[in-house]
């Protein structure tokens, strides 16, 4: 199950919630003002490796200069 983020409508909270793919927003509730007006919240990921190295599998690959 993925964990999803969510700002409250009402009274501005931001919380994170471990809930199934299939579960409406409609659903979902305000852990600090208990309202359902929530919207998902745009969050990054992180992504790991199973190689041995994963330690620095944050930094960027070499050749990977993206500046100009």
């Amino acid at each position: 199950m993925p964990i999803y983020e969510y700002i409250c409508l009402k009274c501005n909270e931001k919380f994170a919630l471990l809930q199934s793919m299939c579960s409406a927003d409609n659903n979902t509730e305000c852990p600090k003002c208990s309202s359902r007006e929530v919207k998902k919240a745009i969050s990054s990921f992180s992504c790991a490796t199973g190689s041995k190295d994963s330690a620095s599998s944050s930094a960027p690959a070499p050749g990977f200069g993206g500046g100009g």
